[in-house]
Parts: structure tokens; C-alpha cells; sequence
């Protein structure tokens, strides 16, 4: 069973928004307002040039001749002039005038900016319509309505306004239409009902099977926005039905993966095995399984990606991460360097040394396990990225510890600088590790007994300070802060797996292990080393077969050495010496110092 260190979250993709809704009217319905000036629904495109329009602005005079008279720019003038000096209000009334007088877009533009500047929702909204009234044909006009109602948030009034947006609107230029819709209304208070708006505007789009996939993907987003989960579903089921290359209904599928919800993730495979899937698309799934620890479907996938896009980056890149974490070394070390040979081409300067700065603390490691500590210091020492300066110190560290230095090791980390909370919470985390990987676990456990009592709500604390005891022997205190921190997180996988497992383990409470260990998996239901867990407490029941297909799977899915060490044994036990010492072997190549598979190969007088 393997305790696998916390991971952040990967995403997904967010969307970034187009207008800035007002705080004020989101908390305020009586005294709604918006900050600035509304960003219009879409931008118009800009029609290519003809041969004929080309010479008909040729022939147009270089200066167009005023119609603003004298008495409408003294009006304009004033308007300004008590807009910047203190008096919006009159300012205002002044623009507006003016624009009626004159059926001005940019004079009516400006009276909504001034009203919108003095934080005034209604006085923009007023300046809006009037604007629509007076030049009916202005799709500007219609633009800021729309907008200013959603950031009013008074989305029951935007339906008309929105069907007249989406049937002006060309054709090709709807599947991004649908998109800015999304973000808009995603800021709604009440996202139900933008969800039942927006499906209500887009009624014929939702049948059009041009633009039926977007608009689907549009209307789950929403619902999922509401917490509809089910509606989302149903929307990307259905708008991949009307379009199977649309990326809509997909990428809302991918959001939605979960074992819970196990039709989303075909609506993803199908899109990828279309001949218009984008290779993003493949990176972000592969993403998403790693997340679901799924890091065989994930090696895979990207594996397809760098064969059919071996010019791509990126895929390579993580693919090398799989690899590493696999134990496949030479397979990750050729990943890795295909990746940084391709890295040059990247345009994006931030991310180009983001993903060299990974890519050689990973070609660090690999020489770390080759004992190879002058190539990994020599690695480690090309990163240069700010960022990631602090993650090279640690691995710095970590060099010296293996070679004898804790002492030097520790002084090392201690000396690095403390910018912000999480980078002392770094410092102090790596330094523990220093100190388990050394085998002091006394002094490991003092730290973080420490640290926990100043955060005793601090759950990862919790976790790390009860695996130091168990190494210390001190079995009840590891029951204990497990039991406590589930208490405190009763979904976190990991306390009832480390639990169970020790049971396991120990060969007690053997019942109560597999239900604690069961509850890891309905947690966690695509986590091998869970699994593993699952495998090894029926294995210690009396249940051999059951224990095989269990681990069978787990080891295919994660050919961990630990996870190996337990499926050898269980093997070795039904007579498979063969199998079991083939698997050994293989498992004794990933990781000859794994700690479970030497203890294993030694109580079961095995050489290999």
C-alpha cells in the first residue's frame, strides 16, 4: 500500500470574464450598479475589403464635414464639462440629449459610460434603451441593453434582447457567440434562471444543426453553473447528438467526469476519435485521468498524442512525468528529452520555462535513482525560473541527505527564503521529509507534533505526523490522529485507507479493515494503491482468488513495486512461483530499495 502525497488540482480551463459585474447590484437589488462600460456581447467582425469598396473610400473626401451645429456642441461641451467636474447627473442628462438630438451611436455610447462611472445601473439601462429607440437599427444599442441587464441582474428581461443578438449575428460567427454567452450569464446570482433563459433565447439555435453542439454546450455549461449536474449531462448528450466534432458538448462532458456520472466520459472518447478533435482536448482528458489516477489511460492517451503529434510539446512533457512516476526510466528520460528539444519553439516565454523547469527536476530524479548526484545537481542548476527556485533547493537538499549530509541538508532549507506562507509551509514540509527519508522519525515526529499544535485543525499535519508513527511503532497515536482526522474530513480517502491498511497489515480487526477500506474505494474508486489496500486485507481474510483479481487489476493499471510485493506474495502463495517471480523482478527493477518488496523477498526466503 503506497500513502500518496496530496496533489493540487489540475483544471481545467476557466473562463475569463468580458464585463465586470457589479458587487453593488449582485447584493443590492434596490440600488443595482455597474462599474465601467460594458464589453458588447461580441465583437462585430471586421468585413474584408472589396475591390469595389476599396475605390468607393477612394473617392470619398479625406475629411467628412461636420453636422454637429454650434448649439448641439455646446451642449456636448457642457454635458463634459459637468461630467469631469462633479456633476455626473447633469452630465448626463446633457449627453443623452444630444444623442437623441443628433441619433449619435458614440454620443449615446457616452452617456451610458458616464451613467455606468457614477455607478448609476438604472441611468444606463434608461440611456441604453433610448438608444435602441431612437436608431432601431443599432446593434450596439441592443449589445448594451443586454449587458447592462445581465449586470443589473435582471436576466428575466434579457430573453428578446438576446434572440435579437443571436439572429443578428452571422452565421459563422455563432459558435463564438455561444461561448461569450456562457461567460456572461455564468455571473448571474440566480443561475437557474439564466440556465432557463438562455435555453428560452437560443430555442431555435438548439435545433439548428449548425450550431446545435455549441448551443447545447452553452446551455449545459449553465446548468452545471446552477448545480444541475443532471441537465448538463443531458445538454452535452445532446448536443454531441447534433454535432459529434462540436467541442462544446465535450469539454463539458470532461468537467463533468466523475464515477458518478459514468456517461460523461464516452461523449469525450467519441469527440477525441473524430477526425476535427484538437489535440488540447487530448491533453486536458489526459489531464483529467491522471487527476482520477487513471495513469495507464493516461500514459495512453498521450502516447496516441505523440505519435499521430510528435511536433507538439507538451504531450511529451507529461507523458515523461507518467513515465518517471511509473519507474519506466529510460522511457521518461527519452520523453523528457524530446520535450526540451522542442521546447525551443515555444512562443510563450512563461511557459516555456515553467516546462523546463520541470522537465529538468524530473531528469534530475531519474539521476537521483541512477545515484548519478553530479548529473542531478547539474540539472537542477539549469533552472533559473523564480518559481521554481525553491523546488530546485529542495531537491538540492534532498542530494546532500542521500549522500550523508543531513546536517547540510537541513541548513540548506532552512536557509531558503520564506516569501510567503505556502513557501514556509514548503520549507517546513521538506525539511520533515528530509528527516523520514533519513529514517530519524523521532525528530520528524517532534516537527510535526509541533506544527500540529499550532494548526490542530490542519488535517495534511494530521496524516503526515500519524504515518511517522507508524513508523515509530506507536500504533495506538497513529489510530488516534487518523480517527481524528476523520473526524474532521470525513471524505478524505486516505485516513480510512492508512488505517485499514495497518489492520491489514498487522493482521487485526481484520472486518473492520476491509470497511475502512471500502469506504476508501467508494471514495476513490480508480486509486490502485487503494485498491492494492482492497487486494491485501482479502488476501490476510482467506479470500486468495478474490485478493488476485484484485491486485491483478490494480498492478495493471499501476505497476507500483509495492503494489507488485503484494501480488507476488498472494501468487507466490497459490502456487504461481513462476508468475510471482517474474513479477518480483520486474517490480525489484523499478525499485530495488522498496522497503515492502525487500521485507517480502526476505520473510518469504526468496532470492531473485
Amino acid at each position: 500500500m503506497n500513502f500518496p502525497l496530496r496533489r493540487s488540482r489540475l483544471a481545467a480551463a476557466a473562463f475569463a470574464a468580458l464585463v465586470a459585474l457589479a458587487a453593488q447590484a449582485q447584493t443590492d437589488p434596490a440600488a443595482p450598479a455597474a462599474p465601467t462600460s460594458p464589453t458588447p456581447i461580441i465583437e462585430p467582425a471586421e468585413p474584408a475589403a472589396t475591390p469595389a469598396a476599396t475605390a468607393a473610400e477612394a473617392d470619398k473626401p479625406a475629411v467628412q464635414p461636420s453636422a454637429m451645429t454650434a448649439d448641439l456642441f455646446y451642449e456636448v461641451l457642457m454635458g463634459e464639462l459637468n461630467a469631469r467636474g462633479g456633476d455626473p447627473g447633469g452630465g448626463y442628462s446633457l449627453i443623452l440629449d444630444a444623442a437623441r438630438r443628433s441619433r449619435d451611436d458614440k454620443l449615446f455610447q457616452r452617456a451610458v459610460e458616464i451613467a455606468l462611472q457614477s455607478r448609476s445601473g438604472d441611468a444606463a439601462l434608461a440611456a441604453a434603451r433610448a438608444w435602441k429607440e431612437t436608431i432601431p437599427a443599432s446593434r450596439d444599442a441592443r449589445r448594451f441593453e443586454l449587458q447592462i441587464l445581465i449586470a443589473l441582474n435582471r436576466i428575466g428581461e434579457t430573453v428578446e434582447p438576446l434572440r435579437a443578438e443571436i439572429a443578428a449575428t452571422p452565421q459563422v460567427e455563432r459558435p463564438f457567440l455561444m461561448a461569450v454567452i456562457a461567460r456572461n450569464y455564468s455571473r448571474a446570482t440566480d443561475k437557474k434562471l439564466a440556465a432557463s433563459v438562455v435555453e428560452q433565447a437560443l430555442a431555435d439555435e438548439l435545433k439548428n444543426p449548425a450550431t446545435g453542439g455549441a448551443a447545447w454546450g452553452t446551455v449545459g455549461r449553465l446548468k452545471l453553473a446552477a448545480g444541475d449536474n443532471a441537465g448538463a449531462l443531458e445538454a452535452a448528450i445532446k448536443g454531441q447528438e447534433m454535432d459529434p466534432s462540436s467541442e462544446g458538448p465535450a469539454l463539458l462532458a470532461l468537467e463533468l467526469m466523475d464515477p458518478s456520472q459514468p456517461q460523461a466520459e464516452p461523449i469525450v472518447k467519441r469527440y477525441l476519435e473524430g477526425p476535427k478533435a484538437q489535440p488540447e482536448m487530448r491533453i486536458a482528458y489526459a489531464r483529467v485521468l491522471v487527476e482520477g489516477r487513471r495513469y495507464a489511460d493516461a500514459t495512453a492517451e498521450l502516447s496516441k498524442l505523440t505519435a499521430a503529434k510528435p511536433e507538439l510539446p507538451d504531450p511529451w512533457l507529461l507523458l515523461g512525468s507518467l513515465q518517471a512516476q511509473a519507474h519506466q526510466d529510460a522511457a521518461a528520460e527519452a520523453s523528457l528529452r524530446k520535450y526540451m528539444s522542442l521546447a525551443e519553439t515555444q512562443r510563450n516565454q512563461d511557459a516555456k520555462e515553467r516546462g523546463l523547469s520541470q522537465a529538468y527536476l524530473l531528469m534530475a530524479q531519474l539521476s537521483e535513482r541512477r545515484k548519478d548526484f553530479a548529473a542531478a545537481d547539474s540539472w537542477l542548476a539549469r533552472i533559473d525560473n523564480s518559481d521554481d527556485l525553491l523546488a530546485a533547493q529542495v531537491r538540492r537538499a534532498s542530494l546532500l541527505a542521500r549522500q550523508g549530509k543531513l546536517a547540510q541538508a537541513r541548513e540548506l532549507v532552512r536557509s531558503l527564503p520564506e516569501r510567503t506562507p505556502d513557501e514556509k509551509r514548503e520549507k517546513f514540509l521538506a525539511e520533515v521529509q528530509l528527516l523520514r527519508d533519513a529514517k530519524q522519525y523521532q525528530a520528524a515526529y517532534d516537527m510535526l507534533g509541533q506544527a500540529s499544535a499550532a494548526a490542530p485543525t490542519d488535517t495534511d499535519l494530521i496524516y503526515d505526523q500519524a504515518m511517522v508513527a507508524e513508523k515509530l511503532n506507536h500504533l495506538d497515536d497513529m489510530e488516534r490522529l487518523l480517527r481524528r482526522l476523520i473526524e474532521l474530513k470525513p471524505d478524505n480517502q486516505n485516513a480510512y485507507n492508512a488505517l485499514g491498511y495497518s489492520f491489514a497489515d498487522r493482521k487485526v480487526r481484520l472486518e473492520e479493515a476491509r470497511t475502512l477500506i471500502q469506504k476508501a474505494v467508494q471514495l476513490a474508486p480508480d486509486d490502485p494503491f487503494i485498491a492494492d489496500s482492497l487486494g491485501w486485507v482479502e488476501f490476510r481474510l482467506g479470500n486468495t482468488s478474490e485478493a488476485m483479481r484484485i491486485l491483478e487489476d490494480a498492478y495493471k493499471r499501476r505497476p507500483d513495486p509495492e503494489i507488485g510485493a503484494h501480488l507476488g506474495e498472494v501468487l507466490w502463495t497459490a502456487g504461481q512461483r513462476d508468475r510471482a517471480l517474474s513479477i518480483w523482478k520486474e517490480a525489484n527493477l523499478a525499485d530495488a530499495d522498496n522497503e515492502t518488496l525487500q521485507e517480502t523477498l526476505k520473510r518469504l526466503r526468496v532470492k531473485l
